[in-house]
């Protein structure tokens, strides 16, 4: 794995990128905790990018994989085609998938998320990143965000980004890798028992 650099690098990489392209995309990875939804909040900013959190789309808590391969199926596949791409919104109130999403084709686009950069992702992707964060801290900061409805499930939810790592090994798939140490702390959410 690269050494990991500020968060100031991943905004200058961006900015270049959006620079010299019409259409492009960003994946954000990294354990849950880690600072993707920081890091990915700071690109946006910089670039007025459509951002898509797989937060918002994974179906359940044991959805890890299957939102992964949705996203890239089919928001990620038909934009690398020059296509808009779509994608779905779960409902975690009522555990059942809602509304549709279109990203147009060209712009860009910044998809952030546990277990997004794989290897059938990263080729689709302009720009791969890793926010690197220890375990200990991860847990920490995401407690701290999400509550104790985050609390009970970290085990479950972990284990599956373990086996996503295992296999796609992300890290060493990243053109780019953040340090999450110098990334903003969380805030404390608003989110209920039933979101993720």
């Amino acid at each position: 794995m690269a050494e990991p650099l500020p968060p100031a690098a991943a905004v200058a990489a961006v900015r270049a990128l959006a620079a010299a392209r019409r259409s492009w995309t960003v994946l954000i990875d990294g354990g849950s905790g880690a600072g993707k939804s920081t890091l990915a909040d700071l690109l946006v900013a910089a670039t007025g990018a459509v951002l898509v959190r797989l937060d918002d789309l994974y179906p359940g808590w044991d959805g890890l994989a299957a939102g992964a391969e949705a996203v890239r199926r089919d928001l990620l596949v038909p934009r690398a085609t020059g296509r808009a791409g779509t994608w779905r919104r779960w409902d975690w109130a009522s555990d059942a998938p809602a509304e549709r999403s279109v990203v147009p084709a060209g712009g860009g686009l910044v998809c952030e998320g546990s277990g997004v950069l794989t290897r059938a992702s990263a080729p689709l992707a302009d720009l791969a990143v890793w926010v690197d964060l220890d375990e200990p801290e991860r847990r920490r900061r995401a407690i701290a965000r999400d509550g104790e409805p985050y609390a009970r499930q970290w085990r479950r939810w972990a284990a599956q980004e373990a086996a996503a790592i295992a296999v796609q090994e992300p890290q060493r798939l990243a053109g780019l890798v953040v340090d999450g140490r110098s990334l903003p702390q969380p805030m404390v959410s608003d989110l209920t028992e039933d979101a993720h």
